[in-house]
């Protein structure tokens, strides 16, 4: 019985460190981004390349992924701002039938945007591997990014962590119900930014250098 309570006593002290530590993490991300986010377009610099960060077209109950949706209005309606000139669209392509660089480019053609305005990024398997990578191969040490505000937050913070001036253009966010998994997602994506921090995790892909012209 003592045992017990030993090991029960060293899984509540494990549990509270464990949540003082992802309040602590959400904390430090949002607090070093808030004023590199907004909602605005005469917020934010002009600057020749923006990344959209790719998220599903289409969610697990064939419905339209509304997160899919507004990132590519927000996109258009920078574009059309001429707050940019390029987009990098960076997402999975890990899958056979699964694209999302392919998905996010086909939506912004559809919407008008000139084709050779678009790159894309097919190794962004995760929101680090996108922004090193728009540096590493795309050769932007500056740039928008374009999300829901949530992940907008953590993805300037790793881009100014990895020596990019990096700013956010908030795409509209769902409702609290439908987002409930999403954001609990993210709540634990922030705690893990560090853990990736201390072990010096990097992109899981390299290649060959993409010019911006």
């Amino acid at each position: 019985m003592k045992r017990f309570k030993k090991i029960l006593f060293a899984g509540l002290i494990f549990f509270g460190i464990s949540v003082l530590f992802i309040f602590w993490a959400n904390f430090k991300i949002e607090s070093e981004t808030e004023n590199k986010i907004t909602f605005g377009l005469s917020k934010l610099p002009n600057e020749k390349v923006r990344l959209l960060l790719g998220t599903s077209k289409i969610l697990a109950n064939g419905n339209p992924n509304p997160y899919f949706f507004n990132r590519i209005e927000a996109t258009v309606q920078l574009y059309k701002s001429g707050k940019i000139k390029n987009i990098i669209v960076s997402g999975d392509n890990s899958r056979k039938h699964y694209n999302e660089p392919e998905d996010m480019k086909n939506e912004l053609i559809r919407s008008g945007i000139p084709a050779d305005k678009i790159y894309e990024d097919f190794a962004g398997f995760r929101t680090l591997d996108s922004v090193v990578r728009a540096k590493e191969i795309f050769g932007q040490n500056s740039y928008i990014i374009i999300s829901q505000q949530f992940h907008n937050e953590r993805a300037v913070f790793l881009a100014q962590k990895n020596g990019i001036e990096a700013f956010g253009y908030n795409a509209k966010d769902v409702n609290q119900y439908a987002g409930f998994k999403t954001n609990v997602r993210e709540k634990l994506a922030r705690a893990k930014v560090f853990w990736d921090f201390l072990f010096g995790v990097e992109p899981k892909f390299g290649g060959e250098k993409i010019e911006i012209k």
